[in-house]
């Protein structure tokens, strides 16, 4: 069984007084330090009885003004730097709840003897994310991060949820610049690494690939020697990456460990064999596009790593299921909608383009800027566009400042629109019955209004 939610025993052993004491902070008031904390909640609404409140201060919203509701729905204790007047519950105080809640959760970490896999890369973490857990779940009873709580207050919130009846923790580790896989992979401690695909996210900050490289892989360093680390073969970098851990890799080159072979597209599934050793385990991938393979072979690896039998992984990995706006196919019975538009980077786009173009069918690509991409964006987009048209996309419909260079580089099968409003009043006259709709675009750019407007045309 998966699990994404955990709360009233989660942190097991896990006092107020202890907690208090890994992150230096102080109590508010006496009486409550031997009482257990669950997990860890950074929305009032969401505590369930036990939970550990933590009192964030952000743009929109501060944590403090709603510590009392945290209490009224079962708060244990709350983490925050100042106590609201009146406030009669127990509160840890610290100068800052990041740090704070970093150093409780690296602190619970330390009492678990479960295997712990970190996921990372530029393409593919949740895709990878969720096949893994389902090959493990299979077997064991299996934590993940739940949705896109990748970051440094998600890790944390993740590893707080890991309680006594799991098994095993499968964590997505998301970062955009140096430094902060240290404190993440300081945190969650893998006992085994999969890194994805090196690619061209987050270069504004990052620079290049090579920076992408040693940025992600800053997790090794805090993974024992006779742990492994699983990377995609395919990818040059990491297939040439060194490292102190064992090594495996996966991919659909000759030179990898673990291969995948006879790969047969089959619609919206995909039907391959992964080959490791003497071992050949015949998979059904219920999911869009040939880079699901990659996905597969993750969750292969850790399977086969982990013990699994070949039945075990093979119905784990027709299990799976896809997460939000990342790929997931829907028939309108106008049209066919491939909704990936939850984030994007050249990579991802490239991908799915690829699997676009394996469809039957006219083919259209809704396209809109791909974020934090650096010096390079224009060049990035320009190339986007023209791969479509290179692809035999037969029309690209774009939206969003960059992403005009997509259009450029798409020449005559591009469309660029202004503003989001004149792009979906166009779909009506753009659209035909029967076509193969891909839409993409970062996160930012709220390019679901898009895939709205598609499941509405008949």
């Amino acid at each position: 069984m998966v699990y994404c939610r955990s709360g009233g025993d989660a942190m097991r052993g896990m006092t107020i007084s202890r907690a208090a004491g890994a992150c230096c902070g102080s109590l508010s008031r006496e009486g409550f330090e031997d009482k257990e904390l669950g997990s860890v909640v950074i929305d009032s609404r969401a505590v369930q009885p036990g939970d550990l409140f933590v009192a964030y201060a952000g743009e929109k919203a501060d944590g403090h003004d709603y510590i009392s509701a945290a209490f009224a729905r079962g708060a244990a204790c709350c983490l925050a730097q100042r106590v609201p007047e009146g406030e009669t519950g127990p509160v840890i105080l610290v100068p800052d709840v990041q740090d704070a809640l970093e150093a409780i959760c690296t602190e619970y970490r330390r009492s678990l003897r479960i295997p712990v896999i970190g996921i990372t890369g530029s393409v593919g973490k949740t895709s990878a994310k969720e096949m893994i857990a389902a090959v493990l779940s299979s077997r064991f009873s299996v934590l993940k991060t739940d949705k896109n709580l990748n970051n440094q207050i998600g890790v944390p919130m993740t590893v707080s949820r890991i309680a006594p009846e799991h098994q095993a923790a499968v964590i997505e580790m998301g970062i955009s610049d140096f430094g902060e896989m240290s404190r993440l992979a300081q945190i969650a401690r893998p006992t085994m690494a999969v890194f994805t695909v090196i690619g061209h996210a987050h270069l504004e900050f990052l620079h290049d690939q090579d920076g992408v490289l040693e940025a992600k892989t800053e997790m090794l360093d805090y993974m024992p020697e006779d742990s492994f680390a699983i990377v995609n073969g395919d990818d040059v970098r990491l297939r040439a990456l060194k490292c102190r851990q064992k090594k495996l890799s996966f991919g659909l080159s000759e030179g990898c460990d673990l291969r995948a072979e006879e790969i047969r597209p089959q619609g919206f599934f995909t039907r391959c064999r992964a080959v490791y050793g003497g071992r050949s385990i015949a998979l059904s991938i219920p999911a869009f596009g040939r880079h699901m393979v990659y996905a597969a072979l993750a969750g292969v690896a850790v399977g086969i790593l982990m013990g699994l039998s070949d039945e075990e992984i093979a119905r784990g990995v027709a299990a799976y299921e896809t997460v939000g706006r990342r790929g997931a196919v829907l028939e309108t019975g106008y049209l066919t909608l491939i909704d990936d538009s939850y984030n994007a980077n050249p990579d991802s786009v490239a991908c799915g383009i690829d699997s676009l173009a394996a469809l039957s069918g006219r083919k259209v690509c809704i396209l809109g800027d791909m974020l934090e991409m650096g010096e390079r964006e224009k060049e990035l987009h320009f190339e986007a566009g023209r791969y479509a048209r290179e692809r035999g996309i037969a029309l690209v419909l774009t939206c969003g400042p960059l992403a005009r260079e997509i259009s450029r580089g798409a020449e005559d099968i591009g469309r660029h629109f202004e503003t989001m409003e004149e792009l979906t009043a166009a779909l009506p006259a753009l659209i035909r019955k029967g076509d193969r709709v891909y839409v993409k675009a970062s996160r930012g750019m709220h390019f679901e209004r898009a895939a709205e407007a598609l499941k509405e045309l008949k």
